[in-house]
């Protein structure tokens, strides 16, 4: 399972203008919770953002993952921003 891949695909439907997906998973071997799956850190940038709070942005990255949140991904660092916060 190709789960930063998935990620993506998924995070589309964001319309972002910006994804990087960091799998730091290596870095946890060993950790109860990495069978479970993978670590990673998201930034990503989209104008979906606009006029939201962080809650409420991270919230519609998780909504969008879907169940690779119980399936896939056990721990997920988010950074999102609009496209004039990225430009800042």
């Amino acid at each position: 399972m190709n789960v930063p891949a998935m990620m993506e695909a998924r995070l589309a439907s964001l319309a972002p203008s910006r994804v990087e997906i960091l799998d730091d998973s290596a870095r946890h071997r060993g950790h109860a919770g990495a069978r479970e799956g993978g670590h990673f850190r998201l930034a990503i940038t989209s104008a979906a953002f606009e006029g939201l709070p962080t809650l409420a942005r991270h919230r519609m990255v998780h909504a969008a993952l879907g169940d690779l949140m119980r399936n896939g991904i056990h721990a997920l660092s988010i950074s999102a921003a609009t496209p004039s916060e990225f430009q800042s």
